[in-house]
């Protein structure tokens, strides 16, 4: 992810794309909305940065083995000041979390979380500014 201000607690703060065909969701996106994307290397896979206006407001990447047969999905993230806090107050309110906390290198820290409707989100702490 690229530099950027730390988001207000409880605001959605990127969006991302994980997919079984990244090519045709890349094509398909920037003829759309006329994104730019910006390719780089996270944590060992390619990441592909969707860039608007200058911002860089998500991110698409193909889906690996650990999806199983999960179809290409949209995730929100919605900044919390702590996440491991808040992984422990989702399941207090009869929520699950379905990834608990796990670092993302230059980033900050997230989860994957259900409601009690069994909606899915994530939850991210960041770190700061980064490059």
């Amino acid at each position: 992810m690229a530099e950027r201000t730390i988001p207000t607690h409880g605001a959605f703060c990127w969006n991302e794309l994980s997919t079984t065909n990244v090519e045709a969701a890349n094509s398909f996106y920037t003829k759309l909305l006329g994104w730019t994307l910006k390719e780089s290397n996270v944590c060992g896979m390619t990441y592909n940065e969707i860039v608007v206006g200058g911002r860089h407001v998500g991110g698409i990447f193909k889906m690996g083995a650990e999806f199983g047969s999960a179809p290409s999905h949209w995730m929100p993230y919605v900044a919390v000041e702590d996440v491991d806090a808040s992984a422990k107050r989702v399941e207090e309110l009869g929520g699950k979390v379905c990834v608990p906390p796990t670092d993302i290198p230059n980033t900050g820290r997230f989860c994957v979380i259900d409601d009690p409707t069994g909606a899915t989100i994530s939850l991210i702490t960041m770190t700061g500014a980064n490059s």
